[in-house]
């Protein structure tokens, strides 16, 4: 028993160990290299969904998996052919058949009452600041600012135009499949409402770091909402099998002080008022029609 004491105390160890590397290894805003666990929060929305999995489940699964160890390892040992040649033979025990009922019910429980209250933070908006639909399309998205009246689209970044943005600042935030030429651009501090479509088939919107993830599908207008409390650009992706290019339909979302969405938004209603209206479905469909690699993905979507 004092042998599996100490195999119980190292595995709990390690778990902490393992938990606490990957809150480090984490990246803020886009995944990092050997990265281990999530991005870290830039929400309220993502703190809860970190503390719930951090901070609760996991030590309940890892009580759990080496309770369960322990008995094995109990078994194994005790009741063994050579250590137990004689076997018992009790077949029903009605303690053990209550407890081994009766606990997981509780656990069960104890997780679903936390895991209902996010649930409802998270589809119950409040009171926004800012309203941007996003629509999916194949493969880019579009981002539209209702109560300013312009829209623009949102693509991937082709390897040589990185280069070209690399090669003017060596220093800039450009990561290879997220950075697009047309940032969707928000203010810290304030309420995001954000209402989702599919233009043709099902994407779907996803920012780790704010704990977002909402589907867009064609003829339904679902909606999310988050509140940005750092400065900064996040970034996501289409986490939906959408189609041939749904690896390249990254999502961007530059985090500003007022002062300077204020500033943007001014300059945003000039340089898209102007801009040829949204293409159609069809005609997005056959201007992304040319071939693709991994190396330079297709980016000739009209505008």
């Amino acid at each position: 028993m004092r042998v599996i004491s100490r195999f119980y105390a190292a595995a709990l160890l390690a778990v902490m160990a393992i938990a606490g590397a990957g809150a480090a290894w984490a990246g803020s805003g886009q995944p990092s290299p050997w990265q281990f666990g999530f991005q870290q929060s830039a929400t309220p929305v993502m703190d809860d969904i970190e503390w719930f999995h951090n901070d609760f489940l996991l030590w309940i699964i890892s009580a759990i998996t080496l309770f369960v160890l322990a008995l094995l390892v109990i078994v194994i040992v005790r009741f063994n052919a050579r250590a137990h040649p004689t076997p018992s033979r009790t077949t029903h025990n009605t303690l053990i058949e209550i407890l081994w009922t009766v606990i997981p019910v509780v656990i069960l429980l104890g997780i679903a009452i936390p895991s209902f209250k996010f649930l409802f933070v998270q589809l119950n908006t409040p009171p926004a600041d800012l309203t941007v639909k996003v629509t999916g399309k194949q493969w880019f998205w579009s981002y539209s600012y209702p109560d300013s009246k312009f829209e623009f689209d949102s693509l991937m970044l082709k390897d040589d135009e990185r280069q070209k943005v690399l090669d003017k600042d060596p220093k800039a935030d450009v990561p290879r499949l997220l950075a697009v030429d047309n940032e969707m651009v928000v203010p810290v501090n304030k309420v995001v409402r954000v209402q989702v479509i599919g233009a043709d088939v099902i994407h779907s919107f996803s920012v780790p770091s704010f704990g977002i993830k909402i589907d867009a599908i064609p003829g339904r207008l679902n909606e999310t909402w988050f509140k940005a409390e750092r400065e900064g650009v996040y970034y996501g992706q289409c986490s939906q099998l959408c189609g041939r290019d749904h690896a390249f339909m990254p999502i961007a979302v530059r985090v500003v002080s007022e002062q300077a969405f204020t500033a943007w938004l001014a300059d945003a209603k000039k340089k898209y008022a102007s801009a040829d209206a949204p293409v159609t479905v069809a005609a997005a469909t056959t201007a992304c029609s040319g071939e693709v690699d991994a190396g330079s993905p297709t980016r000739t979507c009209a505008k």
